[in-house]
């Protein structure tokens, strides 16, 4: 089964649209919107991974966290 989609705009600058069209002619996906898509995804991993490291920083200053950890070891 499909996963849906929805449309979407954006504006991009045309040195990008043109590196965009360049990469789709070498075959690296099969369309703009496919390497959009793939280029965003592999983006908003890192940007989760960038938060969970954020969310550990923060954790590891807080003391009833390091506490439960400790109560648990």
């Amino acid at each position: 089964m499909r996963e849906e989609t929805k449309k979407a705009t954006f504006d991009l600058h045309t040195g990008v649209l043109a590196e965009l069209d360049k990469a789709i002619a070498w075959g690296y996906a099969t369309s703009k919107n496919a390497l959009v898509e793939q280029a965003l995804i592999k983006e908003l991993k890192e940007i989760k991974r960038k938060n969970r490291g954020k969310l550990w920083r923060e954790a590891a200053q807080d003391p009833v966290f390091l506490k439960d950890v400790k109560d648990v070891s």
